[in-house]
This record gives C-alpha cells, structure tokens and sequence, in this order.
C-alpha cells in the first residue's frame, strides 16, 4: 500500500508545532506579567511603606547627625508615606542655628536633608543668667548662639542694643545694619576688621546714628545707618591724615556724605 497524505492531514500536521509554539510563548508571557506585577506592588505599595533604606544629611557642625534627626522627628520607622517633607523642613527651619533647610524624599525610600547654617555678621554683649557674654548675630538680625572667641577676634562689637537675648532678633530697623555688615565681611573683611565696635545712638526724635570705633585710632566716627565699605574706606583715609597730629578731632562726622570735625584750639 502506498503512503500518502491528504490536504487535510498535511494542514493538521503543520498545526502541531505551531500551536506548541503559542502555548509556551503564553507561559512565558503569563509568568513576566506574574513577575512584573509582583515587582509593581513591591515597588508603589510595599517599599513606600519600609523605613528609609537611605538618609543623606548635610548638616552643620554644631548639630550632630543624631541631632538632626531628632529635631526633625525621623526616625527607624519613618518611611517615604509616613513623612512629610515641608513639616520636617519647617521644623529644622525653625532652628536657632539653621538659617534654612531643604528636605526631598526620592522614591520609594530615600530622603535627604540639607541645611545652612547661621553665620555671624557681628556681635553684641548680653548676659545669660548673671555672667556677661559675647552674643552672635545673623544677616538677619537674629541673636542665635554665644559668641567663642574666633568669632569675637574677627567681627565688630555691635553696642548699644537693649538687653539683647539668644533666639530674638534685633528691632526691625536695624536688619538692614546686620545685612550690610554681613555683606561687607564676605566682600572686604580686611576693611570691616579695621573697627573694632559700632554703637548705635538713638537720635532725638526718630531713627539712629552709628558711632565707629576704629582699631588704631582714638578718633570716633560718625555715619549714617546704612554706610557702604566706600565710606570705610574714605574715613580710614582721612583717619591717616590725623596720625601724629597732637591735635587732632575728638569725632569725624561723615553723615552728610564728607567728613567734618572740630579741633579744640590749644591753649596757650
């Protein structure tokens, strides 16, 4: 007998493989969306859930790492959906010594938090308890740690200010003070060191004036509340003018912009 296939049965033949092809290509399908689903959960309703794996702090030197986390309320259990980045950065913010703080989480459970510190534009003294100390304050005008003696080496003595006290801040008319001379410690601290205090006089009637005490030199200087490094520099000038002179002006007046004085005449 003679072998031969009909049209139905070579049809049926070549359905074979290929219906095994399908069959394994659905495995394989079924078991990478298993996998993928498995992965999706884990990733967007598991693992927001789980403590922080990561916590990047840059932080200042007075507040160790344990401080910060403290402050902030982060903590072994905290996680990506149990935190709240502007209350954790309101928090830190309010700080006596943080200027400003920046707190970002990154999915699903990292989180870092970044703080600038205050620094010190000039010092005043005020006393804590009985004792007298030196008091830092910032651009902003904010009283916020005791001064060491670095700082005490290389900053104006701001005299003048009413029972100055830690975490207040300096009358709203004397920020602007604090700003420049913050300013001019970044830009020209050679110039800024050549004072050695600045007393604020409240005037008669409204406002203030500042009286300038320079380093090597027994004459004082009057200016306006907002002078500018090219007044220091003017006034050290004509502070040259008057070294070994015998008589020479008690107080140099540079509130109009050009320094006037009176000499006493010498008596005969």
């Amino acid at each position: 007998m003679s072998n031969y296939y009909t049209a139905a049965d070579k049809v049926s033949i070549e359905k074979k493989p290929v219906g095994k092809l399908e069959k394994g290509i659905k495995r394989i399908l079924i078991v990478a969306a298993v996998i993928l689903a498995v992965q999706l959960i884990w990733l967007f309703i598991v693992s927001p859930f789980i403590p922080f794996s990561t916590i990047d702090i840059q932080g200042i030197p007075e507040l160790s790492r344990n401080d910060i986390l403290s402050i902030s309320g982060i903590n072994e259990s905290s996680s990506y959906f149990s935190t709240n980045t502007k209350n954790v950065q309101r928090i830190l913010s309010a700080h006596i010594l943080v200027e400003s703080a920046t707190v970002m989480k990154r999915f699903p459970d990292k989180i870092s938090i970044f703080l600038s510190p205050r620094e010190a534009a000039a010092v005043t003294l005020g006393y804590i308890g009985n004792k007298q100390v030196p008091i830092c304050i910032d651009r902003q005008g904010v009283f916020f740690k005791i001064g060491e003696d670095k700082d005490v080496a290389r900053l104006p003595l701001l005299s003048g200010i009413e029972n100055p006290q830690l975490n207040t801040r300096l009358p709203v008319a004397l920020v602007p003070l604090a700003e420049n001379l913050y300013q001019m410690a970044s830009d020209s601290p050679e110039i800024l060191s050549a004072i050695s205090e600045i007393r604020i006089e409240n005037k008669a009637w409204e406002g203030f004036d500042l009286v300038l005490f320079p380093v090597h030199s027994s004459i004082r200087v009057r200016v306006e509340k907002n002078f500018t490094q090219e007044v220091l520099r003017y006034m050290l000038l004509m502070l040259n003018v008057f070294e070994g002179e015998s008589n020479k002006p008690r107080e140099i007046d540079f509130r109009s912009g050009i320094g006037s004085y009176n000499v006493k005449e010498l008596s005969l």
